[in-house]
């Protein structure tokens, strides 16, 4: 590889990282100017960007900003809270599993997010160090976007998988959902411990000397009603979701054409679409509100974001393919863990577990990584945990005790030790369960 193949590398990750300090919106963009450098100031080929994944996304999308206006995210929100409240003492455990379920039935953290501060009031009222429940439910709830069939990553492994080796969803689901349950009991027993009692933590009892803290009253918490419309749109949510999933696992159900069946991906637009509908007529939405809602916005910058990052880096690593197979091949064929390694360090950068595969898991593909590996690592695009981002730095100020902190060094904060657990442990199952069923 010569000095050009390095100074295009340098201009590629340059762009990821100027773009990524401005979200999603500022990865599509600086993808975007990636693409225009490599193709106008290099010569090099335009590949195309992921959009078969894009599609996949926008559909799903749409259907939750739907479920979202009719106020089945919030009925989902206040059905997880009672849940929640009905086994406080076992908070760590409960509220991983609990909110990660809602994750993975939406494939975004909307749902998730909107738990943290009754997780943090639940622990603290049951005598529980917040900072327990709260780490492990920020990571888990993250890292399911890695195993719900509904996530924008999801959407971007079948369809580069699907294209690859065949794989359908149901394939990646099976590996997926059982290791992440497994990781996820693994990570609260990593902090069900950690730290000192809540009634013995100095921060605590400064807080509750100086006034700072007080338990909240009964009274204090609004009772929640859901419409019917709500109620409805869930449901018909749900059946959009059965369908897939069955659609997806065996696709001997779908029609054909000259020997060539209907794909994963098809099904999952016209399944998403058809949903949306229904929620809109069944629950009578106002079209007003459809386009409003935080889902839709940053599902929106969601895919910009893909657009940009997937058609930057395919037009990189396809110009250089035979040199990258060359020199990268039997490397990571005799040390396949290397590649979710890079695969790790990259989701660092770009921040976001859809980009990462958009940007990275084709380069598996072209270095001839076996899909079932490329499923076990999938959990490997959800580095993001080590640099705080909005969910963790959100979560500091929702615990009111002050046991969840974000250190001095910034990267020394309560989600470390969980967020590599979580993704280790994860992985580690799911090679092994990948071993079995593939």
């Amino acid at each position: 590889m010569d000095a050009l193949f390095f100074i295009q590398l340098f201009i590629v990750l340059a762009c990821i990282g100027i773009g990524g300090r401005y979200g999603g919106m500022g990865l599509g963009a600086g993808g975007g100017l990636g693409v225009a450098i490599l193709v106008l100031g290099f010569g090099l080929k335009p590949s195309a960007p992921s959009i078969t994944a894009m599609l996949i996304i926008i559909c799903v999308i749409g259907a939750v900003s739907v479920l979202q206006a009719a106020g089945g995210l919030d009925y989902l929100v206040r059905v997880a809270e009672k849940l929640l409240r009905k086994k406080p003492q076992a908070i760590t455990f409960v509220a991983p599993i609990l909110t990660s379920i809602f994750t993975l039935f939406c494939g975004t953290t909307y749902v998730a997010f909107s738990l943290y501060p009754v997780v943090a009031e639940v622990a603290a009222e049951a005598k529980v160090r917040p900072e327990r429940a709260l780490s492990a439910t920020v990571i888990a709830a993250s890292v399911a976007v890695a195993a719900s069939p509904m996530s924008a990553a999801t959407a971007g492994m079948l369809a580069i998988l699907h294209e690859y080796a065949g794989i359908s969803l149901g394939q990646i689901l099976t590996i997926a959902l059982p290791s992440f349950f497994m990781a996820a009991i693994v990570t609260s027993f990593s902090v069900y411990k950690r730290g000192k009692e809540l009634e013995d933590d100095p921060e605590f009892q400064r807080r509750v000397a100086a006034g700072e803290y007080e338990f909240m009253h009964t009274e204090q918490k609004k009772e929640f009603v859901a419409s019917a419309g709500a109620k409805k749109g869930v449901v018909i949510f749900a059946i959009g979701v059965v369908l897939v999933l069955i659609l997806g696992s065996f696709t001997e159900l779908l029609p054909s054409w000259d020997g060539k069946r209907l794909s994963t991906p098809m099904v999952i637009q016209m399944v998403m679409l058809t949903a949306a509908l229904f929620i809109m007529i069944v629950s009578k939405v106002p079209s007003s509100t459809l386009n409003s809602g935080s889902v839709f916005r940053a599902g929106l910058m969601g895919v910009v974001a893909i657009l940009g990052v997937s058609w930057m880096t395919a037009t990189f690593f396809d110009a250089y393919q035979p040199e990258l197979i060359k020199v990268f091949g039997g490397i990571v064929n005799d040390a396949p863990m290397l590649f979710g390694v890079v695969v790790f360090l990259f989701s660092l950068v770009i921040m976001s577990p859809a980009a990462t595969v958009a940007a990275i898991m084709p380069l598996g593909v072209t270095l001839g990584i076996p899909a079932p590996f490329l499923i076990a690592i999938f959990a490997c695009t959800c580095g993001d945990f080590i640099i705080p981002g909005a969910n963790q730095i959100g979560c500091v100020a929702f615990d009111r005790t002050g046991t969840t902190k974000i250190g001095r060094f910034v990267v020394n904060h309560s989600y470390i030790r969980p967020g590599f657990v979580m993704v280790i442990s994860q992985v580690i199952f799911a090679y092994l369960i990948a071993q079995v069923v593939l």
